[in-house]
């Protein structure tokens, strides 16, 4: 008997040891297009340090940048197959869901304060249950940023001005039929193939936030900068299936992570909006701004699209602009 009681011990111990280095060894991986310097570098860095500071031990969060596990399109799919653990998608979500297509509404966001209203009472509701739909859980809303409007033809001061221009835009249907509307010739590519096609002449130009045109080194191959600020696109860090086979503390561990970098992302924002034009003017750009009125005027179009095709559209549209100031 007493020889019995050890065995079971001995296994119990075991089993207890390789339960603990199995969980140990846990990875949590998390993927985004963002090259060296990007917005997206930062934040995901940022998680993975405070998230790994608390999982010591337990599980690691691992980041793959700069495209490495592929096109937003590819991650969403190996999210979908819970191959991938977490990913920062942007305007590849109003692909997804035709409710995301809220942020594809041009100057819908009038700065980021009015954002953090947006993301508190819009985001997590309608558009988290949206994502849910769809088989994906947003655990943080984070930013991409307000975009900017950069090319080689000439400075864009009013939509007409980017007539006959060919303009790379992400794959969102809504921000091509936008840049349709303008008169621009739009063309949707993987953010990694941009600068060959902007050095070649294939694409005329390209709309980004600043430190997303900056840190891929468009500046190089582009002549002018024009701050249009025309769309405000967030940024949500976003699981799949594998979420619910992670064990129950880490995944607090990354949900409580997730919400503090937050403001962290919107305040990152806007220093590097700061710092990347003036880097953006000393290397060579001309800089201009747009008119504004024009741009609103020329994308009534566009909200009206919106309201009549997404279903509860023209209610999350009066619910932004009851938000702002």
């Amino acid at each position: 008997m007493k020889f019995i009681k050890t065995a079971f011990l001995a296994t119990a111990v075991t089993l207890g040891l390789s339960a603990s280095l199995a969980q140990a060894n846990v990875e949590v991986r998390l993927g985004h297009v963002g090259g060296p310097g990007s917005l997206f570098e930062i934040t995901a860095n940022r998680f993975a340090e405070l998230a790994n500071e608390r999982l010591d031990g337990i599980a690691e969060v691992n980041v793959y940048g700069n495209s490495q596990l592929g096109s937003d399109e590819s991650m969403m799919r190996r999210l979908r197959l819970g191959s991938l653990d977490l990913s920062i998608p942007s305007t590849v979500m109003s692909s997804e869901s035709e409710q995301f297509a809220l942020f594809e509404m041009p100057y819908l966001i009038e700065d980021r304060e009015h954002m953090k209203r947006v993301r508190d009472e819009v985001v997590r509701g309608p558009l988290y249950e949206a994502a849910e739909a769809r088989g994906f859980r947003i655990i943080g809303v984070w930013e991409n940023g307000f975009r900017q409007i950069t090319n080689n033809v000439r400075p864009i001061t009013v939509p007409e001005d980017l007539r006959g221009i060919k303009l790379r835009t992400p794959s969102g249907v809504w921000r091509i039929e936008m840049f349709r509307s303008y008169g621009a010739a739009p063309s949707p590519m993987s953010l990694s193939e941009v600068f060959v096609a902007l050095q070649t002449g294939a694409m005329d130009g390209q709309e980004n936030p600043l430190i997303q045109t900056f840190s891929s080194r468009f500046h190089e191959v582009q002549d002018y900068l024009s701050i249009s600020n025309h769309v405000y696109t967030p940024a949500y860090l976003t699981a799949g299936a594998s979420w619910n086979r992670l064990p129950e503390e880490v995944r607090t561990v990354l949900q409580e992570v997730a919400l503090e970098m937050e403001d962290f992302a919107l305040e990152e924002g806007q220093r590097l909006d700061d710092e990347t034009l003036v880097h953006m003017r000393d290397a060579g750009m001309e800089v201009n701004d747009v008119d504004f009125d024009a741009f609103v005027e020329a994308s009534q179009s566009i909200y009206n699209k919106f309201a009549s095709d997404v279903a509860g559209g023209q209610e999350m549209l009066d619910s932004v602009a009851a938000l702002r100031e």
